[in-house]
């Protein structure tokens, strides 16, 4: 029943990621840390988030921005899988004994910064549009900062909502047959 309603919870989670919405506020880093909270125990199932993550890619890319990939676009950045990988291993260290609503909140906050600091780093390497210095690696920066708070409020929400789901079904469960 457990693994049945993780699959069901990272599959819509993932989903939701075709629905509108603001930008960046997404479920990706609550599909990482939710994988490593509730997959790490069956490591082979490590691999249900990232599944996820690749199957709603490839609608976003090859269906909803079909206009801006002139071919079929397996991945458009592989530094979002590198930061999905960083979330998960932080989120494998921080939640895998216990999750608690001070744990989540703190990996929560911290997979904010880390898929900002890995996702901006791979736009100042990789885009041309800033100067391969100190200084163009601060621009880039600062220009993504207006994106980071939907970034954090994406991630607490669906966070919130994915493990605050998980649990009050599972406890539910455990009424139902207590």
């Amino acid at each position: 029943m457990k693994l049945r309603l993780a699959i069901a919870l990272t599959t819509l989670a993932a989903l939701s990621r075709l629905l509108p919405h603001p930008d960046n506020f997404t479920p990706i880093s609550a599909i990482a840390l939710f994988g490593a909270a509730y997959f790490s125990r069956q490591v082979r199932m490590l691999a249900v988030p990232f599944l996820a993550l690749f199957l709603s890619d490839l609608i976003l890319n090859n269906v909803i921005y079909r206009q801006y990939y002139p071919e079929f676009t397996f991945i458009t950045s592989w530094w979002i899988y590198v930061a999905f990988a960083l979330v998960m291993l932080m989120g494998w260290a921080l939640l895998r004994q216990q999750v608690t609503p001070t744990r989540l909140l703190f990996a929560s906050l911290s997979a904010s910064a880390l898929f900002f600091l890995v996702t901006n780093f791979s736009a100042w390497l990789d885009s041309g549009m800033y100067p391969h210095t100190p200084a163009g690696l601060t621009a880039c920066y600062v220009a993504g900062l207006p994106f980071l708070k939907n970034t954090i409020l994406g991630d607490l929400f669906f966070s919130g909502l994915m493990f605050g789901a998980y649990e009050w079904m599972v406890g539910r469960q455990r009424a139902v047959a207590g």
